[in-house]
């Protein structure tokens, strides 16, 4: 009888899953960050990465050379490949100089009288902040495979978000849109790395999600034409901003532009 329950203790502790010390993120923005910076040449002196709540603003990083990341993003990474993808995301964000562009506008606007339809600068809002995602992902990818991260770590951490109604109610991921884009063209520029996959529940949820599509779209030629024009011109958008970025020594266009404006106005 003594053997027996010796024999099930051993089972059972055999058997037990061990679980890992949790994964901590934050701690992980320093180092990440640093190695996307050095990787890709981009000039890294007095850079520093800091984790903020809620939504974060770069608008500054010319001058103060702070990268801010939003904690809640982080919330949804569990290695250093998704820390990347969010870190990467913002300094993509950075090279294309979003945050810079809108200060340029405000300070042209500064002054300014003239009366404006609300309704319909919120559409136009909402449409560039769209697109202006899908741009900061791409050059994130583009940083992420230089330094060696999975990219396919963008669509993990954007899919491991909660959806909205519509997407909820249509079976879609969550950021389901710009998840697409971001497989695509992944599977244009990096092929080998969608071959490789990306080992865990919410990338094949996606697939499953996303290979009807995919299949649907290539049954079209004129749709698979169009769709590789577009990408190659991201790809070279990309390379183009990342090599325009690291030879004005860390300065997107719109941040010269800010900086001459603001000089001119002072």
């Amino acid at each position: 009888m003594k053997k027996v329950l010796l024999t099930l203790l051993a089972v059972m502790i055999t058997t037990v899953p061990t679980f890992a010390a949790t994964y901590n993120a934050a701690s992980k923005v320093p180092t990440v960050g640093a190695n996307l910076l050095t990787k890709n040449n981009i000039p890294s002196k007095n850079v520093k990465f800091t984790v903020a709540s809620g939504d974060v603003d770069n608008s500054n990083y010319a001058t103060n050379k702070v990268i801010n990341v939003s904690s809640a993003d982080l919330a949804y990474t569990g290695n250093d490949s998704e820390v990347a993808a969010v870190v990467a995301n913002e300094i993509g964000h950075i090279i294309s100089g979003h945050a810079s562009k809108g200060k340029v506008k405000n300070l042209l606007q500064a002054g300014s009288n003239a009366n404006s339809d609300t309704a319909t600068s919120t559409i136009i809002s909402n449409y560039t902040s769209a697109k202006e995602e899908k741009e900061a992902d791409i050059i994130a990818a583009d940083l992420m495979v230089t330094a060696g991260y999975n990219p396919l770590a963008i669509i993990v951490v954007l899919t491991k978000q909660t959806g909205t109604y519509w997407e909820t109610i249509q079976g879609k991921p969550a950021n389901a849109d710009r998840a697409m884009n971001i497989f695509n063209y992944i599977s244009y520029a990096y092929p080998a790395k969608v071959k490789a996959g990306y080992g865990c529940a919410e990338y094949r949820n996606f697939l499953a999600f996303a290979n009807p599509e995919i299949a649907e779209r290539k049954a079209n030629k004129k749709a698979e034409t169009k769709l590789s024009k577009e990408l190659a011109k991201s790809k070279k958008n990309s390379a183009n901003q990342i090599t325009k970025f690291r030879t004005r020594g860390g300065l997107s266009g719109w941040d010269a532009a800010y900086g001459l404006l603001n000089s001119a106005q002072q």
